[in-house]
This record gives C-alpha cells, structure tokens and sequence, in this order.
C-alpha cells in the first residue's frame, strides 16, 4: 500500500481508490513481447534482399530502418553530383530476372535519385514495406542465452523477440564531422554530403567551404562550383580519380546488356571486384609499353574505381603500380592549366588504388575556374571555424556557407552504435575493441544467430556491394533452412575460426598495396580506431568459393547448436 502511494508500484499494475481512500493494486500481466524469426536491421540494398529472401522460405521478418522511407545510404546521401561508382546495369539486382528485365537505367552511372527510385519500385513490386518499421532507429540487440532469443529494442520503445538478427546496416553510413574548435559559434549554414537537406541546397552567389576532398567531396565540388560566387576547396589528402565518362543509355544498348545477362552475372560474381570487367592476363611490366597504354586508356575510357584493375598485378607490385600511376598524372596535369595546383591535387603518399579510387565529371577542371580556389591544409591547417568563416594557419576565409564532405567511420561506426549484447553479457563494441573480429565477416564467436552483411571481414565495399549483398543473404538463408532441416536451434563462430580468419585477412593484406595508405579501409580516418585492414581483399570470386565451401562442409568453423 505505501509504494502504491509513493507512486512505486510496477507500471504493469493498476491502483483503484475505494471510497476509504484505501489504494489496492491489481497485478496486471505485462504486454507479451512480439516474436518473430528475424529482425533485419535496416532497408537499403541488403535489407531489401534479406527481407525479401527470408519471407520467401517462410520466415516471419521485422525490418526496422532509422530512415522515413528505404534506400539506406541512398536515401540520406542526396549531395549534388552523388552517382553510382559501379556501372547502373551492374549496380542493381541479379536475383530476379524479371527485376533485371523491367528495369530501365537511363544512364551508365546513376544518379542518387534514380537509384532511390529503382529502391523504391522493388519495394512496391515486392510488396516489402509491410514488414518494414520506417523512422526507427535499433538501440540494442540482447541475447537470452537461455532461449537463444535476441530481444531488439528500438528508440521508440518497441522490444521484439527473434531468433535470427541481420545487421544490414550498411557500410558507409555512420557519417563523421570533425571536431573543429567554434564550429558553434559559425553563422551561417552548416551542411553534410551524408545528410544532405532533401530539398536541395541553393548556393547562388554565395561564398561556400568544402572541407574534404573524397568520394562525396570530389562529385559535389564541380556542380557547387557552377552555382557558387567563390568556392573554398580545404584539401588534406589528394585522392585518385578516373572521369566516369558518364553517358545516356540506348535502348538497344540495354537490350544488348539484358540479353547477355546471365553471363554478365556470372563473370560478375568469379571476378575480383564483382563487375564483369576482367584484368588483362598478363604481368604490367610484360607487356609492350604501346599495348600497356593502350589498356590504361581503355580502362580510363571505361571509368572510374575499375582503372586500378588495369592488370593482375596493379595492386601487389610497387613497379607495376608506378605504371599505373605515371599515366595517371599525365592525365591530371593534361587538364589542369596551373601546374602548382596540378601538384596539389596529385596524391604522392600512397600508391595508386590503395585508397578506393574515386569518380568524377569534370573535378579537376573545376580548379581552372577563377572563382575556386583549392587550400592545403596540410600545409596550413585549419586551427577554427568562428562566426564569418574558417581560420587556417595563415588565412581567415569568409564564408557564407560550410559543407563537410569529411566520411565515415566505415565498416564497424554503424554496428558501433548498437547496444549489442553476446553470451555473457558481452558488449561487441567490446569484443571489437582492437579490431573487429569477425568469421567470414558473418558473425563473431559468442553472438549465435547474429549476421552481418557486407561487413569487416568481407570483401565490401572492394566489390559491388550489392551483389556483395546478395551472396551474403543467400549464404545466411541457406544456413538457415540448414539449421531447420537438421535440427539444430542457432549457429556460432568458434574463437579458433574467428582468429584464423584475422590472420588470414592480415596475410592476404600484407601482401597487397593497400596497407601503404592511410585509408578508411585501416580506420585511419576516426581518431583513436585501431589500424587494423578490415577487409577480405583476395576478390570476389575467391571469398565466394570460401564460404560455398564452408557451407558445404556442413559449416565448418561454426558451432551448431542442436534445439
């Protein structure tokens, strides 16, 4: 009676007052909490497919998506100029021919919009969103190491139960703004190229800062350009870029494309980067220097990220990259009139292809323009933002508008954000301490049940992650109906798989270019993130024919648990 005065008792229980003024409480049963066999973490790509794929084997499936609507990544990156870097025809579903037949990409690389679009009408076409919780972001994912349940509670207050969980949470989706000292205090406008307002942005006449000079960065800066009084382009690392040539498709061209899609598929899924553009077959070095140029124009001609596949050894022979690299810069300094800026823009820390090479139209041209002017700040660091602009080590630039194009914490940054809780109690944000450590980069020892899609240990972001996706959902479906088939309740890494994998991930890195950049691929971007190589970077084609054969071995390197 006193803690139902005191307002104590528990919120599931119901006081009613007699006319006494004698308070009794009615225990009442709390709300049951729903149960499903799957809760899918977000609905871009994977999530999509993961929904998709789950429900058609029978499974009862909970999407929850942070977003007010699907396309993940392609829903929040609207900045001027954000494409596609893998071809539109490449870009987009291969488990359903009839997808791939009623779908017309209008360009080689997509637009931001079109993509969403394209989201939008698998969504309606497979009546997706009913199972999808739009504007609702997970908070946590706990284990009941009794039942093998995980319990997902959202930010709205929502607890489900299910016996699967799928992190399709993307891999460039937790988005970074340097900590600059005033960044408060400025005042004018502030915007991210992650986060982009959705009705556009009008810099007409306006003095505007780009602060970065990556993937995002380097598509936004030409169209900001076109509109702007003066551009500000802060630059800490030159990166390499490869004109996308981007063009109208034809309608018999995309016959031609649909007509041979079942072998572009299949060279897609063997190849190294999951597009259906093989490398030439021999060594750099062993082919005449005539035929050498003319493969690099070819692949430059081709566009974009696939230009450091100019040949097999591009990417594990400093001489060979040299090659790759001297053409280049011929390329840059053809185009760019002032041959001092020409030298800032050419990156001379790292190989070429060791960062992921970006696509452009027209970036470089764009600092011939009067009106834009490009700032070191490696050479003059930005020291503040106050209330008129930004402050560097030698300047004060007025600005009337400031636009970070700074990244993402990759790979692990939107997993970091989960509460997710293993055996034990286990926090993966602990486990993940010095390094995420991942089997397959599907799961991690001590979290049964719990996937991910496209994450560390995978190839990700060095293949086409949408067929990426899809070869994970239908590993992760097809574990599924295994565990259903012979009688088992959850499946788990075993610490001994999730080491060798570690090792096997460094061994296959050391032996390549990329760990001589300081890249997103390391996390050398987020201060404090351990340098660890985070990706599977012997090729598509090899990581697939790894976990087909895991999986036909009964799952070797996994624990199945029986029911």
């Amino acid at each position: 009676w006193s803690q139902a005065r005191r307002g104590c008792r528990p919120a599931a229980d119901e006081a009613f007052t007699n006319s006494l003024g004698v308070v009794t409480v009615t225990t009442m049963d709390p709300a049951p909490v729903p149960h499903v066999d799957a809760v899918v973490v977000g609905a871009g790509f994977a999530g999509l497919y993961a929904l998709h794929r789950l429900r058609s084997q029978g499974l009862s499936v909970r999407v929850f998506e942070a977003a007010p609507e699907v396309g993940g990544t392609w829903y929040y990156n609207r900045y001027p100029g954000a494409r596609c870097d893998v071809e539109s025809v490449d870009y987009c579903y291969s488990f359903s021919d009839e997808l791939q037949q009623e779908w017309n990409w209008s360009e080689k690389y997509a637009t931001q919009a079109e993509i969403l679009d394209y989201l939008n009408w698998v969504a309606d076409k497979l009546d997706l969103r009913r199972d999808i919780t739009f504007g609702t972001r997970v908070n946590s994912a706990i284990l009941d190491e009794t039942t093998l349940r995980w319990t997902v509670r959202t930010d709205g207050g929502e607890e489900v139960a299910a016996r699967f969980v799928v992190m399709a949470t993307g891999a460039l989706s937790a988005a970074m703004t340097p900590d600059i000292p005033g960044l408060d205090t400025f005042g004018g406008e502030v915007y991210h190229t992650a986060h982009w307002p959705q009705a556009g942005v009008d810099f007409t006449g306006k003095r505007v800062a780009v602060i970065g000079t990556g993937s995002s960065g380097i598509q936004s800066i030409p169209l900001i350009a076109e509109q702007a009084a003066q551009l500000y382009v802060f630059q800490r690392t030159p990166n390499y870029s490869v004109p996308a040539g981007n063009r109208p498709l034809s309608a018999e061209e995309l016959a031609e494309i649909k007509a041979g899609y079942p072998e572009r598929r299949r060279v897609s899924f063997r190849s190294g980067g999951g597009s259906p553009h093989v490398a030439h077959s021999s060594p750099t070095l062993e082919v005449p220097p005539a035929e050498r140029r003319a493969e690099f124009e070819k692949r430059w001609q081709l566009g974009g990220v696939l230009f450091s596949k100019t040949f097999p050894d591009q990417m594990t022979d400093l001489g060979a990259n040299a090659e790759a690299k001297r053409f280049w810069e011929e390329k840059i300094r053809a185009v760019v009139d002032d041959p001092q800026v020409a030298e800032l823009l050419i990156p001379d820390d790292h190989p070429i292809g060791a960062k992921r090479i970006c696509t452009d139209s027209n970036y470089f041209q764009t600092f011939n323009s009067p009106h834009v002017q490009l700032v070191s700040v490696r050479r003059t660091p930005i020291t503040a933002i106050d209330a008129t602009g930004i402050v560097t080590t030698e300047a004060h630039f007025d600005v009337d508008a400031i636009v970070f194009a700074t990244g993402f914490d990759a790979l692990t940054g939107s997993l970091g954000k989960i509460d997710i809780a293993g055996r034990g109690g286990e926090r993966l944000a602990d486990d993940w301490a010095a390094g995420p450590r991942t089997y397959l980069g599907l799961g991690d020892d001590g979290f049964p049940n719990l996937f991910m899609i496209t994450g560390p240990g995978s190839p990700a972001v060095l293949a086409n992650m949408v067929l990426g996706a899809e070869a994970h959902v239908d590993w992760i479906a097809d574990a599924i109906t295994y565990l259903d088939e012979n009688g088992y309740a959850a499946i788990e890494p075993t610490p001994d798989a999730v080491d060798n994998w570690l090792a096997e991930l460094a061994q296959r890195a050391a032996s390549t270019l990329f760990v001589k950049a300081d890249s997103w691929y390391l996390g050398a971007n987020v201060p404090g993130k351990p340098r660890v190589f985070m990706l599977f970077c012997g090729g598509f084609g090899v990581y697939n024919d790894i976990c087909a054969d895991v999986a036909a071995s009964g799952y070797k390197g996994f624990r199945l648990i029986p029911a």
